[in-house]
Order: C-alpha cells, then sequence, then structure tokens
C-alpha cells in the first residue's frame, strides 16, 4: 500500500523559515514527480511545486516562487519555505504523480495527510 508522510510543519513567525519533508513507502519515492500541495481553512486546496524524477525540472505557484525551494536525494522529497506570511499558513501535503514529470503544478494522483503550517506573531 502506498503511503506519503508528511513532517516538518510547525508554528513560525512570519518572516521565518520551516523545511518540510516527505517519506514514501510502498514505492520507490525516486521513480516519480513529487510535490506539494497545501490547503488553507475556508478554501480550495492548491498546488505549491513539483519536481521531476530526476530532480533536473521544478514548478512552483506563482505566491511561492523566489521564497520556497523543492528539492529530493534518494530518501525525501523536501520543501525549503522562506519569508513565511500569514497567507502561507495552510496544511501542506506532500502529493506523487504517477509519472517521471511534472504537469505544471497539477497533475497529483495521491498524496499523504499533510503536516500543519502556522504562520503568525
Amino acid at each position: 500500500q502506498s503511503q506519503l508522510v508528511e513532517s516538518g510543519g510547525g508554528l513560525v513567525q512570519p518572516g521565518g523559515s520551516l523545511r518540510l519533508s516527505c517519506a514514501a513507502s510502498g514505492f520507490t519515492l525516486g521513480d516519480y514527480a513529487i510535490g506539494w500541495l497545501r490547503q488553507a481553512p475556508g478554501k480550495e486546496r492548491e498546488g505549491v511545486s513539483c519536481i521531476s524524477s530526476s530532480g533536473g525540472s521544478t514548478n512552483y505557484a506563482d505566491s511561492v516562487k523566489g521564497r520556497f525551494t523543492i528539492s529530493r536525494d534518494n530518501a525525501k522529497v523536501y520543501l525549503q519555505m522562506n519569508n513565511l506570511t500569514p497567507e502561507d499558513t495552510a496544511v501542506y501535503l506532500c502529493a506523487v504523480r504517477w509519472n517521471s514529470g511534472c504537469t505544471g503544478i497539477h497533475g497529483f494522483n495521491y498524496w499523504g495527510q499533510g503536516t500543519q503550517v502556522t504562520v503568525s506573531s
């Protein structure tokens, strides 16, 4: 059974940073494009970022470009989030696309339970 597990969320002040991690079981993480979604209270789930299986291609939502960086190694996928604002408050979910490449920040087939990120002073 495929599973994605996120970690690294928490409470941070505006302007602060967090690094989220995503680990997988039941499939080989390195074979697929992996991304991050987020869902804020009362809002629809939205794509944040995607990285291809090779790591050579990345995509970002306009709202996070220049502040967030997605990366991966053999074991995990990471989302480094800098200069956080209250608008970034959401549950962040790791997602897999059953393909090696990304289609922008959309087209994910399966995602985890998520980790809460709260940006507040």
